[in-house]
């Protein structure tokens, strides 16, 4: 996993989640640590073991969480960019949590945990130099030597070969293996071959992927969680809501909306892959006891099973915590009157309505959550407000009751589905149309009321078959 990560890991692609997302993660996983470690030690746990704890429970799953969200459409919702950046900080932390796990695994003299700890440090600069003159100086030009296309298979041999060498040279110099196996993967992921290397080890990563879940399940005792069910049921409950509070309170702090911050809590809330790693070091350098291992391994396995219904319903799940009675109104919240077009989401599509619709001198309205998209639609002489439409409030305070043409260009599908379904109530007479990224959910918005869906791939579908006729037509037959 944590080889994996590595090849993926790019300073740009922290950047383009941005700042505030990725300090919520960071804060998250300090806070979440010192909140359990510190309630662990309230029930008599030793200093280290809680600290351990709250290695692991601050960690949620990537890959769970991740592939659920792929699969609702919903990577590309508010809600979505949260969790992927929060999730993103959360698995760069595994790097130094293992690296905490193993000093927490010395001896307990002060002299010598320092003395320790200025070895695990001397030895880990070691190991990374190394790396980066095997990986980075020496590999690209044996690849340079040869021809990738006589040789393809080199690049499965060099990642298998680095990724299970890095790992195994860590462990034996008494580091963790999963640092050594992310500082590989991050090597090769900065290299020129990293793409082929990536394509080249995809079908690896999921068979190793599912055999570490299927290692998962083997090293859960089911006849100790049904002997100890209701610890077990109660840590799951206390993890799964604390996260999730502890997690909408951050990102409320960063100005992200109630509803979102809210979902993204929900997504978040579980004990993530990679506390088994953590825990399994922990336990074999004695600070994690095997009881205690034993209640965060199940308490993982609950929350993990929990999360496939979780994620999905989260922003579905946040409205209904946040429905409040509707008022009714004819004007705005501010005294205007009521726009004739409102367009909620403000992306490229968004943008191509208002290019269109600028020119006509009528009250058009964008409502949008980024206030890069409020900033642009008003250069472009459109009205525009911050505001959530997946609340009902937003909708009637925005004047979209006196509205006679709603668009929702939104790209995640339950987050424009949920929208619908408030603007059928707030505007039950305006002519709805829908964007709809895949032709598989259009007759789910056809059946909540949009009385037009426009498809993504239809539209490239068109755009695609127009382009290759004319360059057909454009050369004669048989040339």
């Amino acid at each position: 996993l944590l080889f994996s990560l590595g090849l993926e890991f790019s300073w740009m692609h922290l950047r383009g989640l941005g700042g505030r997302s990725l300090l919520a993660g960071a804060l998250q996983v300090v806070l979440t640590g010192v909140i359990v470690g510190v309630f662990a030690g309230l029930v008599g746990l030793g200093l280290a073991e809680a600290t351990a704890i709250g290695a692991m429970v601050s960690l949620s799953s990537t890959a769970a969480v991740l592939r659920l969200l792929s699969d609702a459409g919903e990577v590309d919702s508010s809600h979505g960019r949260d969790s992927l950046a929060v999730l993103l900080v959360q698995d760069i932390a595994v790097v130094p949590l293992a690296l905490l796990m193993t000093l927490l695994s010395g001896d307990g003299g002060g002299g010598g945990a320092l003395l320790g700890a200025g070895r695990t440090v001397l030895y880990a600069a070691g190991f990374v130099l190394a790396l980066w003159l095997l990986l980075v100086k020496l590999a690209p030009r044996v690849f340079e030597a040869l021809s990738l296309e006589r040789n393809r298979e080199l690049t499965v041999l060099l990642a298998v070969a680095t990724g299970l060498g890095a790992t195994w040279a860590a462990h034996a110099i008494g580091l963790s293996p999963a640092l050594g196996a992310f500082v590989a993967g991050m090597f090769l992921g900065g290299s020129r071959f990293a793409v082929q290397i990536r394509a080249d080890v995809s079908s690896l990563k999921t068979v190793l992927l599912t055999l570490f879940f299927g290692a998962v399940g083997i090293v859960a005792d089911p006849l100790w969680i049904l002997a100890h069910l209701p610890l077990v049921l109660g840590v799951a409950a206390l993890v799964l809501v604390g996260k999730a509070v502890l997690i909408t309170g951050i990102l409320r702090s960063i100005g992200r909306s109630l509803r979102v911050a809210i979902a993204t809590g929900l997504c978040l809330g579980q004990i993530g892959e990679f506390a088994f790693v953590l825990g399994n070091t922990g336990r074999a350098g004695g600070v994690v006891s095997e009881n205690t291992y034993l209640v965060i391994v199940s308490t993982a396995i609950v929350t993990l099973l929990l999360a496939s219904c979780l994620v999905p319903a989260a922003p579905r799940s946040a409205s209904l915590i946040l429905r409040r009675p509707r008022r009714t109104s004819e004007t705005t919240g501010t005294g205007e009157p009521p726009p004739e077009l409102v367009i909620i989401g403000f992306g490229p599509a968004g943008h191509a309505i208002g290019e269109r619709v600028r020119e006509l001198g009528r009250r058009v309205l964008v409502l949008d959550l980024n206030p890069a998209a409020k900033r642009k639609a008003e250069t472009m002489g459109l009205r525009s407000e911050i505001g959530d439409a997946q609340q009902e409030e937003v909708l009637e305070h925005a004047g979209v009751r006196g509205a006679r043409l709603v668009a929702i260009t939104l790209p995640a599908r339950s987050a424009a589905l949920t929208v619908l379904a408030q603007v059928k109530r707030c505007a039950p007479n305006a002519h709805i149309v829908v964007r709809s990224r895949y032709r598989r959910h259009e007759p789910e918005f056809a059946q909540g009321g949009a009385h037009a869906v426009i498809g993504d791939e239809d539209e490239v579908g068109s755009r695609l078959a127009d382009h290759v006729g004319e360059k057909l037509r454009d050369r004669p037959l048989g040339s």
